[in-house]
């Protein structure tokens, strides 16, 4: 197909499943030139290969980028369960919150139920809060009985987890539309209520009014009782085991929460008021830090997580009487991820054989999780060995633990592990979100942690990179695999070397892979994470660059082939990578931003402000903008695009393929109906093929 047949491609929009995954292969070098074809299913390697000798352990010498593999498109988009948190209640009954694909994205509620596991939500509803629009904290699990969002109206409703098919019912009042979402809640048993933090855009969706609110369980549909106002951003509502003192995070504009955020303490009247407060954290200038998951243990004690000091998020303990903050196991590692969303666990309190009071909790340090027990009295730490080599929340019953997690050989993955006392005697997986993924385990590439010199003198980044692997093929000796390098969203996130057959549909191929945490990344403490403040689309671009080139010195890829993709925020620093460096040869973006201004003016609430500290004054916002530098851009593009996006709308793809399809190049823009900020259905999986086949 020639490049004028790419015009059938540019604007379409898939309303529909196709049969297959969108696919776009930037394909061969006939007389030098890059052509686009689109296609719905594998293509077949040339003929033209050699076979090394005839004993069985023989493979198929054949060109990097041609390789047969059974995981296809369809596979990697059947695989493709998304976790969304777990639960116990207090009979010991696992739940878990699972997105389907299949299901157009549906988030369903299911309750452990001996060997078959049964669904709690019923078809009609989906459990997903739209609060800050990446959401989180969607249900909360209380003796037999569960509060969760439903999608479509953003209504919190109250159901039975005990009885098959109960029905959900409503507890807070009808909007006429989702207006107003709810994240992060607890069940306040003293006073029959809900709290929970209430996003409120009936007035406006890109200054929309947060607040700590209560919901009455009474049956009385009312409007909800404010708790906390007055901030702009709360997150962490979290009452001591009596309803006496609820704690609770807040920030303000312009601060992200892992800039500056405050903990806070307020002491509950006798009619359910909070009618004293104390700030515990984050309200010293001369300290900063970002407090985040409070919790109280069973004794009444506060617990919290902060990286003040050493610049990691450690654990720290409150003492209430003097209102000061002790660590408890000082660590150049984190213990906890940014508040992108809400809920999460990254801690719980367990008792050991002679009931004192210990934490399980998992940290991560130099690109790999740990899971342990912290004695806060004697101060010591015991690592408990499991298989997973990454961990997100956790949740304990008894003598178990739920962890969430993956590794190179695990998708993301809900296991139980057993204890006995500070050891692990049993460890099961409950839940995969790709239980049929090991069949292809000999097709696995395992990732290799890299750690390579930045543009910066001493400074260096990270990144996980993927060998070609095929038990079936090998490529000639003389010949270097093409390589795709992955910029993360965020951008303040982590990539982290799992499991992903995304990953593994590009390496089973021969395609090199490479996942970067570039500068502003987490998982390597502040210092890190603020090498991107007023440097975004500078760090993260340079990094990506000078990974590339690591593994070109290293023999790891050929210069030739290099493609460059990203989502989000790495949709963003894969544009800028093609438009102000010439490095990559083809990319894709995935709901990228193309245009700061447009992103700062359009976004919602939560990231209002976060440009500002990212990218820095007027000038910058302008320079560092794709969009208005078209003429820097020399090679295909394709980027896709959610419809109902709110975070990155969709006039940021539209207007960069407009002025890359004038300026003449390459460019398809493919945009999905009913899509947000990331793709959730079954058929929104694209997978984007970058293969070159050798001239002649």
């Amino acid at each position: 197909m020639a490049i004028s047949s790419l015009t059938r491609l540019a604007t379409s929009t898939i309303t529909s499943p196709p049969p297959f995954a969108t696919a776009l292969i930037i394909s061969r070098y006939f007389t030098k030139r890059i052509i686009f074809t689109t296609a719905t299913k594998e293509k077949n390697p040339p003929r033209s290969f050699k076979t090394m000798s005839s004993s069985l352990n023989s493979k198929v010498i054949a060109p990097y980028g041609s390789w047969k593999s059974p995981i296809t498109a369809d596979v990697v988009s059947g695989s493709s369960k998304r976790l969304g948190g777990t639960a116990v209640d207090p009979q010991g009954h696992l739940f878990w919150l699972e997105s389907r694909p299949s299901e157009s994205g549906r988030v369903v509620l299911v309750k452990e139920d001996g060997d078959e596991p049964i669904d709690i939500t019923p078809p009609e509803f989906s459990v997903r809060t739209l609060a800050q629009e990446y959401g989180g904290g969607a249900f909360r699990i209380y003796g037999d009985t569960v509060i969760f969002s439903n999608y479509k109206d953003q209504r919190l409703y109250k159901q039975s987890t005990s009885s098959k098919g109960s029905c959900p019912v409503p507890i807070t009042p009808d909007y006429g539309g989702p207006v107003i979402s709810y994240a992060d809640g607890v069940f306040d048993a003293r006073f029959n209520r809900y709290i929970t933090v209430m996003e409120d855009r009936r007035v406006s969706r890109t200054n929309s009014t947060t607040t700590i609110v209560a919901v009455p369980l009474d049956g009385n549909i009312q409007e909800p009782n404010v708790l906390v106002s007055g901030n702009d951003f709360y997150a962490f509502p979290r009452l001591d085991s009596k309803g006496e003192r609820m704690a609770w995070i807040e920030w303000s504009h312009p601060n992200m929460p892992w800039d500056k955020s405050e903990l806070w303490v307020g002491y509950i009247s006798e009619n359910g008021d909070i009618h004293n407060r104390v700030c515990v954290a984050g309200y010293d200038p001369k300290i900063v830090e970002s407090p985040t998951e409070p919790k109280w243990s069973p004794t009444g004690e506060l617990f919290f997580i902060t990286d003040r000091k050493n610049g990691f998020w450690n654990l720290y303990k409150w003492v209430e009487s003097k209102n000061e903050v002790l660590p408890l196991y000082p660590l150049n590692a984190e213990f906890a991820r940014p508040l992108w969303i809400f809920g999460m666990n990254s801690y719980e309190f367990i008792k050991n054989e002679a009931g004192k009071t210990l934490i399980a909790c998992t940290y991560r340090q130099n690109g790999k999780s740990y899971l342990g027990i912290l004695d806060d009295v004697q101060g010591s730490f015991s690592l408990l060995d499991i298989p997973f080599t990454d961990i997100d929340n956790i949740a304990s019953w008894n003598d178990y633990l739920y962890v969430e997690g993956a590794s190179a050989v695990h998708p993301s993955s809900v296991a139980k592990v057993t204890l006995d006392g500070r050891k692990v005697v049993d460890f099961k997986i409950c839940w995969s979100s790709s239980s049929d993924c090991l069949k292809y385990e000999s097709y696995f590439s395992q990732p290799e942690l890299i750690e390579f010199p930045t543009v910066v003198p001493g400074q260096n980044a990270y990144a996980y990179y993927y060998p070609p692997t095929n038990p079936l093929y090998q490529a000639s000796q003389e010949e270097k695999p093409p390589l795709l390098l992955k910029s993360h969203g965020g951008p303040t996130a982590e990539t982290r070397g799992i499991l992903n057959l995304s990953i593994q549909y590009w390496t089973s191929r021969g395609w090199a892979f490479v996942d970067v945490n570039y500068g502003g990344s987490t998982g390597y403490g502040r210092e890190f994470r603020e090498r991107l403040l007023d440097r975004w689309g500078i760090v993260d671009v340079d990094d990506c660059c000078s990974c590339a080139k690591f593994l070109l010195e290293n023999g790891k890829a050929d210069k030739d082939r290099l493609c460059i993709t990203g989502g989000s925020a790495g949709g963003y620093t894969t544009l800028a990578a093609l438009a102000f460096r010439d490095t990559f040869k083809a990319g894709a973006s995935l709901y990228g931003v193309a245009d700061l201004n447009l992103l700062k003016a359009e976004t919602h609430k939560f990231e209002s402000h976060y440009l500002d500290k990212l990218v820095g004054d007027d000038k910058a916002f302008f320079d560092r903008s794709p969009i208005n530098f078209v003429d820097k851009f020399s090679c295909p593009i394709i980027l896709f695009q959610g419809l109902e996006d709110k975070v990155v709308p969709p006039d940021q793809a539209r207007k960069i393929y407009k002025a890359l399809k004038e300026k003449g190049l390459p460019v398809a823009l493919v945009e999905y109906e009913g899509e947000q900020h990331g793709f959730r259905k079954v058929y929104i999986h694209p997978t984007v093929i970058c293969i070159w086949f050798p001239q002649g």
